[in-house]
């Protein structure tokens, strides 16, 4: 076992003449020279196609989403939601850290439609 395991933990040094040949090749073998130049055509097409479609997407879905503006959910009280059993440490104790009275609900409804009841959905 001793023997196996110091075969396996030696280290080999060269003691021989070093030959190092006159031209080092700057690949390895197996790699095929490509013409140089190749990566122009795709520094090109990246600049003159990529950007401007990524900038016409952008404006696009801007324009989308400023048309078409998705309509609040009505307000369903369900008991297993908008649990307080402990009041936030922050403001009056019932609002999340980054409350939005338009998209967030209190466990009582949203609060625009607290403030005018008749617009208040029937529970």
């Amino acid at each position: 076992m001793s023997r196996q395991s110091g075969k396996i933990f030696t280290r080999n040094f060269q003691t021989g003449e070093v030959v190092l040949s006159k031209e080092c090749p700057s690949r390895p073998s197996g790699i095929p020279q490509y013409p140089d130049g190749g990566y122009k055509l795709f520094k090109k097409l990246s600049l003159l196609l990529g950007i401007p479609i990524v900038l016409g997407l952008t404006v696009f879905t801007y324009l989308q989403k400023k048309r078409c503006e998705p309509e609040r959910e009505p307000f369903v009280r369900y008991e297993y939601l908008r649990l307080r059993s402990k009041r936030f440490p922050w403001g009056d104790g019932n609002k999340t850290l980054f409350h939005n009275p338009q998209k967030n609900a209190l466990p009582e409804g949203y609060e625009d439609e607290m403030d005018n009841p008749e617009k208040c959905p029937e529970q």
